[in-house]
Parts: structure tokens; sequence; C-alpha cells
């Protein structure tokens, strides 16, 4: 069996390199607010969970964003979109979910 790059994987893996790059504090930011989230007592848990939720979105939205522009440029976007989105999810596991829904 013979695997093969995917057609876009270059361009993907340039465009999560730059997010993680460029947005380093909203993934820390993630990454923080599910530590907490986990550490917390159950009184708190819920609105730590809600907190990391709320973290999660805004880098979802980033992502999304980054991925919608580029689609753009292209004739037919449908294997880009799928491709991105599971690179997402292979690389950036925690926007997986959220990523498909947008």
């Amino acid at each position: 069996m013979i695997f093969r790059r995917s057609r876009y994987a270059t361009v993907i893996d340039a465009q999560l390199d730059l997010f993680v790059q460029e947005h380093r504090d909203v993934v820390e930011d993630v990454a923080t607010r599910l530590e907490r989230y986990n550490a917390a007592e159950r009184d708190e848990a819920e609105e730590l969970y809600g907190d990391y939720v709320d973290a999660v979105e805004t880098g979802t939205e980033l992502l999304a964003d980054l991925r919608d522009n580029y689609a753009r440029t292209l004739d037919d976007p449908d294997a880009y979109l799928r491709e991105f989105n599971r690179a997402v999810a292979k690389r950036l596991p925690e926007y997986a979910l959220e990523i498909e829904n947008r």
C-alpha cells in the first residue's frame, strides 16, 4: 500500500504552524483552562468548564477564519476543507469538534 501526502498538506501544515505561533496566547489559555477544570473541586467545575469552552471557541473561530479565507481562493474547496479539519483533529484535537461545526 502506498501512502502519499494530501494535496493541501504543505499549505495546511504552514497554516497550523502560523496559528500556533501567532495565537500562542489562545493555545496556552485553552491548556490552562483545561488544567484548572481538571483540578477543580466539584462546586467550581461547571463554571471552569464554561471558561474552557469559551477559550476553545475563540481558537476555533480563528482557525475557521484562516481555513475559510484560504478556501475562498479555491475553485472547489471541499477537499481542502475536509483535509484542514482532519489536520486540526490530529494536531489540535481540542478544536476538532467545533471546527467541524463551522
